[in-house]
């Protein structure tokens, strides 16, 4: 069964088009990090707060390689990628990655004060979301077969584009 994984930045519209295409395939869904709190029994910031971020990344590593093999539509947390095993997974036989793309303004509109995210927590989320998207740019390109840009446009059209380039590709 095929696999479509999402990745980009935080507000790039992961988890809300995700839900949406899977709905519009008829296929299922999974959000990796709401998977993870679900095994964890706790939110993604206590984690962060309480174990650190090696002990999360490893989680993430964990459950994102079970999810991506289980087919529909899995959304992957921002930092996903930058885990060689993940990013290795994501450019398989059998897994369409599309890498929804996103402007620092437009994520920190969608975002706002959203303090579930530990990687953006402190103050100054729009400057913490240009550091992240210089430093994994790259690497969502390296890694996506597609690219949606999703900066000013509403999730059902996002789900549009990603359904038409991926009937492109066919």
């Amino acid at each position: 069964m095929t696999t479509i994984a999402l990745i980009g930045a935080p507000g790039s519209g992961k988890s809300t088009v995700g839900a949406l295409l899977a709905d519009r395939l008829g296929v299922g869904f999974v959000d990796v990090d709401a998977a993870i709190e679900a095994r964890d029994g706790r939110l993604i910031r206590e984690i962060f707060a309480e174990d650190g971020e090696p002990a999360f990344r490893e989680l993430e590593r964990a459950a994102s390689l079970e999810l991506l093999a289980g087919g529909g539509v899995v959304s992957l947390g921002g930092g996903a990628p930058m885990t060689p095993a993940i990013a290795e997974a994501l450019g398989g036989s059998g897994v369409e990655t599309v890498w929804l793309q996103v402007d620092a303004r437009n994520a920190a509109q969608r975002i706002g004060l959203d303090e579930g995210r530990p990687l953006l927590a402190g103050g100054g989320i729009r400057a913490t979301l240009i550091k992240l998207l210089n430093q994994r740019t790259p690497v969502y390109a390296a890694t996506a077969r597609h690219h949606v840009d999703t900066s000013g446009r509403e999730p059902e059209a996002i789900v549009d584009a990603i359904v038409a380039t991926l009937e492109a590709d066919r």
